[in-house]
């Protein structure tokens, strides 16, 4: 069966182009091909693997039933990672139950309760800066969002299990967002266990070390039962399923990593991206400021989050480097029609979330900042999807944009920053997300004196 707009390159380059600079990539097909376009992506025998942009075929992918896609087969890749329990690797009903398990924690009051703990850490990361400091705000932003999920995900109170568990963490998170140390995943024939020495053994040997840590936890937090404890972890504890079954600790254990991968270096990009344009662009930055001080003294979380041009902010962010350029792959069992035409059984389908925002009849000027847009109309779930959509859509997402607004809020609130360059900045990978080229750098001005961030809870 004819595909659309195939690459005539051997598969392993492909490959290799994708893993060293995705956002080439995707601009280089789409100039050539527009917003479909069938590649070989996933290694050396990789399957034809169809990038969507355009909001029908996107609809289509995710209004399709789910017993039409294999998951698992275009998912692989992150099970050394996130264990074979992980939801993003499972299928059909194992899959519902673990989303109807960590969907509630993440959502209403819960959800809500976490913000005096999201601004306390922010708080407290930024609570010895100085005027005239320069301030690395892609190494601030990793920080503040790991302590964020080992409190407000793990439940873990800063101790020696927290340290450790920290420091452990963010040296392999680090490093698996290097194209050389995460090119192994999408190679399994690199994956070869030859000691502490070799790449994978390495690999392997630090995750033991936090896989131990992780499943200390667990064993006491079920020894505990503390029913006033109301971090994920301990939801998650207490949750059961249709059956009256909670989850295994080997569950557990993958859900927080999944947790961790996708909510740490993801949420911290997104953050640095405001940053960089909120300093870039005065404008901008004079009618976010102008807003969080219309709330006056000490405005609580839901005050803060629902602020019209800070919301809009944060997801032109988002739009414009989304969380992940991709959404869940997913490979076809049954043939199905995207968008007017066919597809057969074993491709791959790929719902693109950089094309889909960089789509000129969706977004006019798509490469230029525009908060406004977001003020200006609501878009569709085909049209605007940092998250993914469907029914593999990050359960995730309400967290981190509530996330993402308070930890703004709470250092604008603090601090009145500028840039030390004027240099536009590049976009490249880092891990599965894209972060700006050298980072950006700020210095502190002054503080902020007519208005504080939040300090009471919501709830």
């Amino acid at each position: 069966m004819h595909l659309p707009n195939r690459l005539h390159v051997p598969a392993i380059l492909q490959t290799l182009q994708v893993v060293a600079d995705p956002v080439q990539f995707l601009d280089t097909c789409a100039q050539r091909y527009g917003d479909t376009f069938t590649t070989r992506v996933l290694g050396f025998n990789s399957p034809p693997v169809v990038f969507f942009g355009n909001p029908k075929a996107l609809q289509d992918i995710f209004t399709a039933p789910a017993e039409s896609f294999d998951f698992g087969k275009a998912t692989h890749v992150f099970e050394p990672l996130m264990g074979k329990q992980s939801i993003i690797l499972q299928e059909g009903k194992a899959h519902q139950r673990q989303r109807q398990l960590l969907l509630p924690p993440f959502h209403g009051d819960r959800m809500r309760a976490y913000g005096r703990t999201i601004a306390q850490i922010t708080q407290e990361a930024i609570a010895h800066w100085q005027p005239h400091a320069t301030i690395a705000i892609h190494h601030l932003m990793p920080d503040i969002t790991l302590q964020i999920i080992l409190q407000v995900v793990f439940g873990i109170t800063p101790g020696q299990r927290y340290t450790t568990l920290k420091r452990l963490l963010s040296r392999l998170l680090e490093d698996i967002t290097q194209p050389a140390y995460s090119s192994l995943f999408f190679f399994p024939p690199l994956q070869l266990d030859l000691g502490k020495w070799s790449p994978w053994g390495n690999f392997k040997q630090r995750l033991a070390q936090i896989d131990r840590l992780i499943y200390a936890e667990i064993a006491e937090r079920r020894q505990q039962q503390d029913a006033s404890k109301t971090d994920i972890l301990s939801l998650l504890l207490s949750a059961k399923d249709a059956t009256g079954a909670g989850m295994s600790d080997e569950e557990l254990r993958d859900q927080l990593v999944s947790l961790l991968l996708l909510g740490y270096e993801t949420t911290a990009a997104s953050l640095t991206w405001a940053f960089y344009w909120i300093h870039s662009l005065p404008s901008v930055q004079s009618q976010l400021r102008a807003e969080l001080a219309s709330l006056g003294h000490h405005p609580t979380p839901e005050q803060i989050t629902q602020l019209p041009y800070l919301n809009a902010l944060t997801q032109e962010s988002l739009r414009l480097y989304p969380i992940a350029l991709i959404s869940m792959p997913r490979m076809l069992k049954v043939p199905l029609s995207i968008a007017s035409q066919e597809y057969p059984c074993g491709t791959v389908v790929i719902p693109c979330i950089y094309l889909a925002h960089q789509n000129p009849q969706t977004y006019p000027q798509p490469r230029q900042f525009q908060p406004e847009r977001f003020l200006a109309r609501k878009f569709t779930p085909y049209e605007f999807l940092p998250f993914g959509g469907g029914s593999r859509g990050c359960i995730g997402a309400a967290f981190s944009l509530y996330e993402m607004k308070l930890i703004l809020a709470t250092i604008l609130s603090h601090w009145q920053l500028q840039p030390l360059s004027n240099q536009p900045v590049k976009p490249v990978r880092r891990g599965i997300t894209m972060v700006p080229a050298g980072g950006v750098s700020l210095r502190v001005v002054e503080r902020v004196a007519h208005f504080q961030t939040p300090v009471a809870p919501s709830c």
